[in-house]
């Protein structure tokens, strides 16, 4: 088997910032970045050469249209049960070791973060963004709902721990993404740069600034706080509050589903649920049907 060629690492070497590494996703050949097996592989590759002495991360990607579309539906509509469990759970793995790094670490957004794509930025300890290369508002938030499956890496859990959990659940059983101005004013950004042009310094300098405390306390990431009991209390009568308010779909209660599970028994039980239902999910009727049609769109 050929090994996976790394993404490029750019590591600073003087200044402010010197010992932060940056990563910029890039996949030739595609109008924009998904997360398909041989990116996902290239990404384990990247991560697991790392310089270990970095003093922290800046996953970025190389499109100037989005950050990263989301995950790769052909191969959730293709792949047989097996293959999908298994994709699913190989690329967790691959997010894991971001949150494992020793070193803060950020997700730099240029535009659209989709389903994967904002799951796997919310592996990272913060989210800093950037308005659009071409200054209009790009779409942020988890979709699946929207085709009638539900998310497979742990953005259910995720994304109540970076907002208001009422809103965060409604618009993930809804799969309606947030655009940027409201994903800004809902509190979705760490930080956020004046410009596209600022996006990279703006996300080091959250780096810097956090590695000034003194001591890197990561806790404040949705990953650990989705651990936490007040965040589980919180998220529960959230939840509780609105199950009744969400759409009668199999998609909206697989998000509840999950969600429960995550706040019952911990991160492991979240994702095995979402990639059980995800799994399901892609097997009915509608989900067949709405995945079929998102292919036979035509292209804008």
């Amino acid at each position: 088997m050929t090994t996976p060629e790394p993404f490029q690492i750019d590591r600073e070497h003087t200044g402010d910032f010197a010992g932060i590494c940056t990563i910029r996703l890039v996949q030739p050949g595609k109008p924009v970045v998904v997360l398909d097996l041989p990116l996902i592989q290239r990404l384990e590759a990247t991560l697991s050469a790392l310089p270990k002495d970095a003093a922290g991360l800046v996953l970025a990607s190389a499109s100037e249209r989005v950050f990263i579309a989301g995950a790769d539906l052909k191969t959730i509509q293709d792949a047989t049960d097996d293959q999908l469990h298994r994709y699913l759970a190989y690329a967790s793995g691959v997010f894991a070791m971001i949150s494992a790094l020793p070193y803060p670490t950020v997700a730099a957004i240029n535009g659209a973060a989709l389903g994967g794509g904002l799951e796997l930025a919310m592996h990272c300890d913060a989210l800093v963004a950037a308005p659009s290369f071409s200054g209009k508002p790009y779409p942020i938030g988890l979709p699946e709902a929207g085709l009638s499956i539900c998310p497979g890496w742990g953005g259910t859990n995720l994304l109540p721990a970076r907002l208001d959990p009422a809103t965060a659940i409604q618009m993930t059983a809804t799969g309606k993404p947030m655009n940027f101005d409201e994903a800004k004013a809902a509190g979705m950004f760490d930080a956020v740069a004046p410009s596209f042009a600022d996006l990279i310094p703006t996300a080091m300098r959250w780096i810097v600034d956090r590695r000034a405390k003194g001591r890197i306390d990561r806790d404040t990431s949705p990953l650990r706080c989705i651990s936490r009991p007040t965040f589980a209390t919180a998220a529960l009568r959230a939840l509780d509050s609105i199950r009744a308010d969400l759409p009668k779909t199999e998609a909206a209660t697989a998000v509840a589903l999950a969600i429960d599970a995550g706040l019952a028994r911990g991160w492991k039980a979240a994702l095995d649920t979402e990639q059980h239902e995800l799994v399901r999910l892609r097997n009915t009727p509608a989900g067949k049907q709405a995945i079929t049609a998102f292919f036979n769109k035509p292209p804008r």
